[in-house]
């Protein structure tokens, strides 16, 4: 989200996020081996299985900003994004339950990988607390409470490191590494496959002309420059 990405340009970055992103394991750590899901309900009467109320406000809020509903494809929350991070937090990968997780820890080395004393559901609890408050004290509200120019601002910020989450007593989270997580992970609940909650009807693969998890194409291996005319399948058979 560097200097306010226009509506069009954030549709032009996600679709080139989709080459980055492999259908089943996903960059961050989230390992997509869990059974299929049923779908999730309308997103207004999901029940968070992880966040509390002031937490699912925020991400709905953050995830709203990351891909919004303005343009050719779905946004965010049209494609349930936030149900994705939810049941992913409160699943193994919220527990860093095949992780290495004891020290010591090197903070600052990207090279190394995740070097904190947290699980990602704890560093999403610390990162949220910590933005809200920096909201409340600059301005005077809490995150899901501002503009949309506001909470585009404080997103920025959060990435820019910008946001000082060590003059708030965090000796580990700098904000941009929250930021980062956020917005790994916001970008695979879009193009996961929708048995873990995310990407809703598969409009976002609709979107970029994804076929999904089809058995075969033979028919198509030679039709170079063609494009592909049959929807989209999820691994559930779902049919787009």
């Amino acid at each position: 989200m560097s200097s306010r990405i226009q509506n069009r340009q954030r549709r032009d970055f996600i679709r080139g996020s989709l080459t980055m992103i492999p259908a089943i394991t996903l960059g961050s750590g989230v390992t997509l081996t869990a059974q299929a899901a049923e779908q999730a309900p309308a997103l207004s009467d999901y029940s968070p299985l992880f966040f509390n109320d002031d937490e699912w406000a925020f991400i709905l809020a953050a995830c709203d900003r990351l891909i919004p509903s303005q343009g050719n494809g779905p946004g965010a929350l049209e494609a349930h994004v936030p149900v994705f991070i939810d049941r992913q937090l409160d699943g193994d990968y919220g527990h860093a339950t095949d992780w290495y997780m004891e020290g010591p820890f090197v903070a600052g080395s990207p090279d190394l990988g995740f070097q904190y004393p947290y699980t990602p559901r704890e560093v999403y609890q610390r990162g949220i607390a910590l933005t809200q408050r920096w909201c409340q004290q600059t301005h005077g509200a809490s995150f899901d409470a501002l503009d949309a120019q506001t909470r585009d601002q404080v997103l920025s910020d959060l990435e820019k490191g910008n946001i000082d989450f060590a003059a708030m007593d965090e000796e580990w989270l700098p904000a941009a590494d929250f930021f980062s997580g956020l917005l790994q992970n916001t970008h695979e609940g879009y193009f996961a496959d929708p048995i873990y909650g995310g990407n809703r009807h598969m409009g976002p693969w609709k979107m970029v002309g994804f076929p999904g998890a089809r058995g075969s194409f033979r028919d198509w291996v030679d039709q170079h420059d063609v494009e592909y005319p049959l929807g989209p399948v999820s691994l559930s058979g779902e049919r787009g």
